[in-house]
Order: structure tokens, then C-alpha cells, then sequence
């Protein structure tokens, strides 16, 4: 299997979902993935040694591992959580791994490489910017004079239970990584989403290197919808207006195809029409577990992307 040259944007469990699912359609899979991270493991990790966030990163490659006994002995070694209450307590070894790889290898893409040939990935995982990034959010709905109120640091924003109006990164214009542009200048898709909306999808669109190689890049773009959009960050949003933050933050940004899951949308009015202002055509296809509808059914995932991914390029 070989299949198109896909570079997925994204971070967490919503870019893992997607990784998975592209396993089964592409042998070419690069993973853009945000490092904003500030919580848990990774935060304990990045305010000690300054480093980036590793947290996301690690979960990226543990969905890329090869489908052999090895891959997944390595995936589950990685994404091994001490207990008890130590000072290792509540680590990921694959983070601690990773860290200890940076530290003796100059380049952080280098060390990531290495994991990547440990678990036999199918695919290249890289960071999104190349220093820690801090993200800022005005919110309403928390001040009782209905002032916005400035809510910082991923952890606090993702679980605000006001509405985000505005979000920004610190550093406000960050490096990118050479290889990251690179994979989004020359894929065949760029596959955003799902995930953490503000926190992770939307990241990407403010770091200028990126946001201008999404814009100029010959890929074609896809934005998939989160399985609960109406949660935490997005609290009330309905899916239309989700495509309506993405166009306020990247006005210059088309898109070429979006994909929601039914149960999601439930014929929302004025969707598709959203999603035609961005230049992009509407699929409506369950990709969730019939058990579980919040979350991702790895197969049906995978036809519903390789059914997008494998369609003809429309005539100019």
C-alpha cells in the first residue's frame, strides 16, 4: 500500500483518531502536532527542563506503531502512566523517553525519529513551531460585568465554562519547523481535526509559517468535525459556527472537502452552506462506534477518509 501523501494537523486523542484511521488508507502519514501543552505530565516536564511539550507527540507516534507484537509492546510501554505518589507519579514513560532522547540530541526531530523507528511507525511525527507555546483566550460569560475575562494556558482554556471570542499564542508569531512547512507544502491532503478546538486544531492557523504553507500549499484541504462539538471550549457551538471561527482566523484559508458524522450534525440548517463559503463540499458519514458514539470507530473512519482521499482532483 503506498496511497496519497497525507500531513495531519492536530494534537491529542482527535489527531490520534485520525492517525489510526489513516493507517488503514496511506503508507505516507506525517503528523503536524501543536505544543501548547501545559498540563499533566507534559507541563511538569516542559516547566523543568524548558523543553516542548511532549505529551501529544508521544501519542501521535504510538498511533502510527506498526501493527506487529513489537509495535504494540512499544506503543503500551510509551503510553505507560506511573501510579503511586512519587515523583514520577503520573508520568508517561514515552514522555520521560523522549525528553531524555532531546537531551542528547540536538535536533528534537531527530529524537522523535528515533521513537518513530523503535515503534516501526508508519508515518513521521513532528512538532508544530519549534518552541512551547503559551496560548491566551478572551472569554465572555465569566465577569459579572460582562467584561471579557483573559483566560490562559491550554489546560484552562479547554476547560473554560465561558465562551472563547478570541484566541492567541505566546510567543504571537512563533518559528515553525522547516519540516513541518515542508510536509504541508508538499502532501496531497491536509486533514485538520478533530480535536480540541481552540486548543488544538486552531493552533495551527496561528503560526504564520504554517498558516501561509495551508494557504499556498498544492494539497487539498479537509476539516473534520469533532464527534462533541458542544463541549468545554465550544460549549453551545453549533457546527456551522465552527466553520465560522475557522474562516475568522484564516479568512485567506479555502477549504476543499469537510466531514461530520450525523449523529453530530443531525441536518443542521445552514451547514452546508458554511462549508460552501470555504470553498469546501459537505460529507455527512458516521465514522463513530456504534457502541460508543462519542467516540471514533477506527474503520469507519477510515472508509469515510479514504473515500474524500482517493476522490478525483476537481477540473480547474
Amino acid at each position: 500500500m503506498s496511497g496519497p501523501v497525507v500531513t495531519a494537523l492536530g494534537g491529542g486523542h482527535g489527531l490520534a483518531a485520525t492517525l489510526t484511521a489513516l493507517r488503514f488508507v496511506t503508507d505516507e502519514i506525517t503528523a503536524v502536532v501543536t505544543v501548547a501543552d501545559d498540563g499533566g505530565s507534559s507541563g511538569r516536564l516542559r516547566d523543568e527542563f524548558g523543553v516542548l511539550p511532549p505529551g501529544d507527540l508521544r501519542m501521535a507516534l504510538a498511533a502510527l506503531c506498526s501493527d506487529t507484537e513489537w509495535g504494540h509492546t512499544w506503543r503500551d510501554v510509551l503510553q505507560h502512566r506511573f501510579a503511586g505518589e512519587g515523583p514520577l507519579s503520573g508520568h508517561a514513560l514515552g514522555n520521560l523517553l523522549i525528553v531524555a532522547l532531546w537531551e542528547l540530541h540536538e535536533d528534537p526531530v531527530a529524537g522523535l525519529d528515533l521513537v518513530g523507528r523503535l515503534l516501526q511507525a508508519r508515518g513521521r511525527v513532528l512538532p508544530m513551531a519549534a518552541v512551547p507555546l503559551a496560548i491566551e483566550a478572551d472569554v465572555s460569560g465569566l465577569a459579572a460585568d460582562g467584561a471579557l475575562s483573559t483566560v490562559r494556558g491550554q489546560a484552562e482554556v479547554a476547560v473554560t465554562p465561558g465562551t472563547v471570542e478570541e484566541v492567541r499564542l505566546v510567543p504571537a508569531a512563533p518559528p515553525a519547523y522547516p519540516e513541518s512547512v515542508a510536509a504541508i507544502r508538499s502532501a496531497d491532503w491536509v486533514v485538520l481535526g478533530p480535536g480540541s478546538w481552540f486548543t488544538s486544531v486552531m493552533t495551527h492557523l496561528l503560526v504564520p509559517d504554517v498558516r501561509e504553507a495551508l494557504e499556498v500549499s498544492r494539497a487539498r484541504r479537509l476539516l473534520v468535525l469533532n464527534l462533541d462539538p458542544g463541549t468545554g471550549e465550544t460549549a453551545g457551538f453549533s457546527a456551522a459556527r465552527h466553520l465560522e471561527s475557522f474562516a475568522g482566523l484564516a479568512p485567506g484559508l479555502r477549504l476543499d472537502a469537510v466531514l461530520a458524522d450525523p449523529a453530530v450534525v443531525d441536518d443542521e440548517p445552514g451547514l452546508a452552506d458554511a462549508a460552501a463559503r470555504l470553498g469546501a463540499e459537505l460529507h455527512v458519514v458516521s465514522v463513530s462506534r456504534r457502541s460508543a458514539p462519542g467516540e471514533h470507530d477506527p474503520l469507519r473512519y477510515a472508509a469515510a477518509l479514504r473515500d474524500i482521499l482517493y476522490s478525483p482532483r476537481p477540473a480547474p
